[in-house]
């Protein structure tokens, strides 16, 4: 006659409990370090664009002052007391100007800043306490 065994299914409730919050917490690392990257990633973009726009702008400012200096006056450059003033786009909400004294071979540049050119209006939504006690 045959002999009656018993199944009893292996232990594995705790371990395969610990190894789904393992793998899970790795999943949510991964998708946080996945969107730090592609943040990092845009910013360094736009960090890279700015700083080619300005010495796009610096070159061409450069330019317009060797122009100067041979002789010849550009259009968009204006003069007022010996001092030559022009600007040079950076970028929608920021412009280059110069301001440069040329005397003969030599010059002296009394202004070279970027500028910010943009509409600013001030945020006064938010009421701030004065110092006055209210009556």
């Amino acid at each position: 006659m045959r002999e009656k065994r018993s199944f009893s299914p292996p232990a594995v409730g705790g371990s395969s409990l610990l190894v789904i919050f393992a793998v899970l917490c790795l999943t949510v690392f991964a998708m946080l370090s996945l969107a730090t990257v592609q943040a990092d990633r845009r910013t360094s973009d736009a960090a890279a664009d700015a700083v080619q726009a300005y010495y796009q702008a610096d070159c061409r400012a450069e330019e317009i002052l060797a122009q100067l200096r041979a002789g010849a006056v550009p259009d968009g450059v204006t003069l007022s007391d010996g001092v030559y003033s022009y600007a040079c786009t950076v970028s929608d909400t920021q412009e280059l100007q110069v301001q440069v004294r040329v005397n003969g071979a030599d010059y002296t540049v009394l202004q070279w800043q970027e500028v910010y050119t943009g509409d600013w209006t001030p945020d006064d939504h938010l009421r701030v306490w004065d110092g006055d006690t209210p009556q």
